[in-house]
């Protein structure tokens, strides 16, 4: 696994490390809002944009790698948790919508290193996570430009996006069982067969 997770210089894992790196500087121009609101808005939708573009690259090109299954979500997660976080702290969002977000994205994590570390198995995100990483984008997008008196605004607009990412974790909570109950079955198959053959080998070096 160490093998297959080394960081490959992919042109896709070159523009994630660039939208990484790209975050601490959203995280100042929120900061500063809305002295840099289209800056800030700009920034916001160009690491959205890459990261749709770095998907493309590497499905068109042939460039997917499994350390770019993992490091392009982990820097979603980060950009999306960041922005919430800041977006809480300057008043933007309300504090339920952050500690929801760091909460499910959290699960995530840890669910995946579990699966990573005791099954050698990673699982993806689905059509549900990406949905709700969407509507959560469209969500924040909002924020930049929504008057900061918006009131019920600021909740009403979180509403989609929170259920979606409860049903996606949801579904992910299944999806990483199925693996953990199929990865038992295997086990006490591959058990019993080892077991048999051992048996047989005996039996032979008897005779």
């Amino acid at each position: 696994m160490q093998k297959k997770l080394k960081y490959e210089w992919t042109v896709p894992n070159i523009i994630s490390m660039v939208r990484l790196l790209a975050v601490p500087l959203l995280a100042w121009l929120i900061w500063n809002l809305p002295k840099y609101q289209q800056t800030a808005f700009i920034t916001y939708m160009a690491i959205w944009v890459t990261d749709m573009l770095d998907g493309w690259i590497a499905r068109t090109y042939n460039q997917v790698s499994e350390f770019g299954k993992l490091f392009d979500p982990l820097v979603d997660k980060i950009f999306m948790t960041t922005t919430a976080v800041m977006m809480c702290v300057i008043g933007r969002t309300p504090l339920w919508m952050p500690v929801v977000m760091i909460i499910r994205e959290s699960l995530m994590i840890l669910g995946g290193l579990f699966l990573l570390k005791r099954r050698d198995t990673v699982v993806y995100s689905d059509i549900f996570g990406k949905l709700s990483t969407a509507l959560f984008v469209i969500a924040f997008a909002l924020l930049f430009w929504l008057p900061e008196d918006s009131g019920y605004l600021q909740d009403v607009v979180f509403l989609p996006p929170v259920a979606l990412s409860i049903i996606a974790t949801i579904n992910y909570a299944y999806k990483s069982r199925d693996i953990l109950r199929i990865s038992s079955i295997r086990e006490v198959h591959a058990k019993h067969y080892a077991a048999k053959r051992q048996h047989k080998e005996g039996k032979k070096s008897q005779g």
